[in-house]
Parts: C-alpha cells; structure tokens; sequence
C-alpha cells in the first residue's frame, strides 16, 4: 500500500514536469495533469516490472513515470487534436 501512495506522488510530480515539458496549449487542467501523472507512474512500474527492469513490486522511479507520463500526455495531445 505504501508503494502505492509513492507511485501516485512521484506520477503527480512528473505529471506535472510533463505538462511543463510538453509543448502546446493544454487542454485539460490540472486534475487531467494529475490522472495522467499517476497513470504515466503506474504505466512504467507495470511495463518495467513486465520487462523485468524493475523488480516485483518496486516503482518505476521519477525518470521512468516522466518517460511514462509525457508519452500519455503526448498521445492525449494528439487525440484531442483530431478533434
């Protein structure tokens, strides 16, 4: 559970050094900045764990939910767009 809650801290800092980072306007505000964080978080402790970098359990670490987090805000920017 602690774990948990550490994922969810480190995706909304890097979710919110992703929306910085990311270039345009966003759409959303700042409760899509904090899902997208947390899911980028828990995308990359999932896929890390999947590829055997990290080890069961353990968080993908603040560079890895970045990496996490600016892919799903880039991909959330390139749907919204379509639109």
């Amino acid at each position: 559970m602690q774990l948990l809650g550490i994922t969810i801290l480190i995706g909304f800092l890097a979710g919110l050094v992703a929306r910085w980072t990311t270039p345009g306007r966003g759409v959303g505000g700042f409760l899509l900045t904090i899902m997208v964080g947390i899911a980028g978080a828990l995308t990359a402790a999932f896929l890390g764990q999947l590829m055997r970098w990290y080890e069961p359990g353990q968080s993908a670490g603040f560079v890895g939910s970045l990496a996490g987090a600016v892919i799903l805000l880039a991909g959330y920017h390139l749907m919204a767009r379509d639109r």
